[in-house]
């Protein structure tokens, strides 16, 4: 082969080889779905977003480079399954569902793709696996709390408040885990609540004008108190119930910290920001190639108290030196 022969095809190799390399690359870029139980547009929706994507950025998935993150987001049942349905319309190699009612649409709609879910209370009782070592099928993730929580929140509003004689449980039947049984943490705040004398009810609440007869007939009677249940429902409504609460001034346990950065008087609670970097790794090694089957569910390890004193005050409530002591933030 003449010289200026080879080199021209030398050189038009040279040329075309990345432009096929940029191609194979495109071709091969991963797809991770998500889907949030609240609107996109959600402040906490957004900031648990970010921390799933630098944890999988510090893994050396990078949104653009070699991965494609697709965000749905849903704050109603209806809403989900429809996002779900989109999502599993995109094929992505794995799809990140939050809390329960996002996960069972997305299982609803596929049974091929690997779903990580986070944030869900009874994953067993859900059907979502077969047991917390052993998976099973295409779904393994990071439960939220134990069922022994709910008698924790009981406890905690008796100590806070010690005049407390009556206690509501407000939830959603629609997306509380556990439907009209009330979640999976009722039976240890009934049995808290007996323990400690206190008359424990059960309100549930459909749409928000029944958030606001909740509050209303509890506010009727002297010395009650609420306890938010974790879920979808409460983190959509979140502004409505806190401002309730501190119009009747009644004083509220919540499942998380956000509440009481809104206003709210006391959370104790899983950090939910800590279970979207723990399921980041679960969605790298997945892409890796490991299946869902092989990971085991696992549980939080980082929990919160959090104290809004300046709460506290507007309620009258001297918040006792043991609780402040323990409390990991207090809002002044």
């Amino acid at each position: 082969m003449k010289r200026r022969q080879f080199i021209a095809l030398l050189g038009g190799g040279w040329l075309a080889w990345p432009l096929a390399a940029r191609a194979q690359r495109r071709d091969h870029m991963r797809r991770v779905g998500v889907l949030i139980s609240l609107p996109e547009s959600d402040s906490e929706a957004v900031r648990r977003l970010n921390t799933f994507k630098q944890a999988l950025d510090e893994l050396g998935w990078s949104e653009g480079r070699n991965v494609r993150i697709y965000l749905r987001g849903a704050g109603d049942v209806a809403g989900m399954q429809t996002s779900a349905a989109e999502l599993v319309g995109l094929e992505p190699d794995v799809i990140l569902a939050h809390a329960t009612p996002a996960t069972a649409a997305v299982r609803r709609a596929n049974t091929n793709i690997p779903i990580v879910f986070v944030s869900v209370a009874d994953p067993i009782g859900s059907g979502f696996v077969e047991s917390f070592s052993r998976p099973g099928g295409n779904l393994t993730g990071f439960t939220n709390f134990e069922a022994a929580i709910g008698g924790k929140w009981v406890e905690l509003l008796k100590e806070l408040v010690p005049a407390v004689t009556r206690v509501a449980m407000l939830y959603n039947p629609d997306t509380a885990s556990g439907g009209a049984l009330g979640g999976v943490y009722l039976r240890s705040a009934e049995e808290a609540a007996r323990s400690l004398r206190i008359r424990f009810v059960v309100a549930a609440a459909n749409d928000a004008a029944e958030i606001d007869r909740v509050f209303a007939s509890l506010a009727s009677e002297p010395d009650g108190a609420v306890i938010v249940m974790p879920n979808v429902f409460s983190a959509v409504h979140r502004e409505r119930i806190v401002a309730l609460a501190a119009q009747h001034r009644l004083p509220a346990a919540y499942p998380f910290r956000y509440f009481v950065s809104s206003g709210g008087l006391i959370s104790y609670g899983s950090d939910l920001l800590d279970l979207f970097r723990r399921a980041a790794s679960y969605v790298d090694r997945i892409l890796q190639g490991a299946k869902p089957s092989d990971l085991p569910v696992q549980a939080p390890t980082k929990f919160e108290l959090v104290i809004n004193r300046k709460t506290a005050k507007q309620l009258g409530i001297a918040v006792p030196q043991t609780l402040l002591a323990l409390a990991d933030e207090v809002i002044e």
